[in-house]
């Protein structure tokens, strides 16, 4: 009789055959759903939810257009465009780890019920309060920033003070953890498909980047409309922050903190919207008349 002294060896150990097993699974699912995705039905879901990508992805992209003008006039084409990429990368990134984690994430890790205040905090409910915060903030600097520059046509970044693309590009992605989280979650939400997340997430990136400059073009030429990009900037920031609050059943004094409905979030931008509109032509034609009359 012989003993077998040697190691046992990797593939041998139970943690890393559940690892290959778990892995096996998910790649026969992602392949099982990419041949779903082929047909009628998966190509429309992708369509649907791509549209959807991109509108919830327009908040980042705005924000994106904004934050670049804190770097050199030369870099900030490559750092919207960076931007967008890292944003893209977040998001198909997030998506496996969501998918793997979304029960941790959503259970609370902290628990008070104290008489003023009461909350079950979790990793979701945080993310999303600190990218409310960000927004708010970030809001409220370009708001200040545009009130304080005598002259905003040939104003330099930040007053003349030049942030470094780094920095730059390390605040939009922390930015794009919170935007991808949303993104991410609402696909997951929308169809079991793997394959048709992954697709969709990737398009709306690629749309992303295409149009990163276009916004931040038509910013330039439209100041008047940057104050309505800050402040739906701003408003996405308070939904976020209600938002943020109803997850982690936050109430102060026994009154719960109660999220903004979509159907109110998007009524209140399409009514910025038309009166911004409406108070530029009227601007115009006044300037005009103006001008006529002198």
């Amino acid at each position: 009789m012989s003993l077998d002294l040697r190691p046992p060896r990797a593939r041998d150990n139970p943690t890393h055959l559940s690892i290959r097993n778990k892995g096996a699974r998910l790649l026969e699912k992602l392949l099982q759903d990419f041949a779903g995705l082929i047909s009628f039905s998966g190509l429309f879901t992708v369509l649907v939810l791509t549209a959807l990508e991109v509108v919830m992805g327009f908040d980042n992209l705005l924000y994106i257009s904004i934050d670049a003008r804190r770097a050199a006039p030369d870099s900030q084409a490559f750092v919207r465009r960076a931007g967008t990429l890292i944003s893209l990368a977040m998001s198909i990134i997030l998506l496996f780890i969501v998918l793997r984690l979304i029960g941790s994430l959503e259970h609370p890790f902290l628990t008070l019920n104290l008489v003023w205040l009461q909350t079950a905090l979790s990793g979701h409910a945080l993310i999303v309060i600190f990218g409310g915060l960000m927004l708010i903030r970030t809001a409220i600097r370009e708001i200040h920033h545009m009130l304080s520059v005598s002259d905003l046509e040939n104003e330099g970044p930040k007053g003349g003070t030049v942030t470094s693309v780094g920095s730059v590009l390390a605040s939009i992605a922390l930015m794009c953890l919170v935007f991808s989280f949303d993104t991410v979650v609402a696909a997951i939400a929308f169809t079991d498909n793997i394959a048709i997340m992954l697709v969709s997430v990737i398009l709306a990136g690629v749309i992303s980047v295409l149009a990163s400059d276009k916004v931040a073009q038509f910013l330039q030429r439209n100041r008047l409309y940057e104050v309505l990009g800050l402040f739906v900037l701003l408003l996405v920031g308070a939904m976020l922050l209600a938002e943020g609050g109803h997850i982690a059943q936050l109430s102060f004094f026994g009154f719960e903190v109660q999220p903004m409905a979509k159907s109110t979030f998007y009524f209140i931008l399409g009514a910025l919207v038309i009166v911004d509109v409406l108070q530029g032509r009227y601007q115009k034609k006044l300037d005009k008349e103006k001008d006529m009359s002198g």
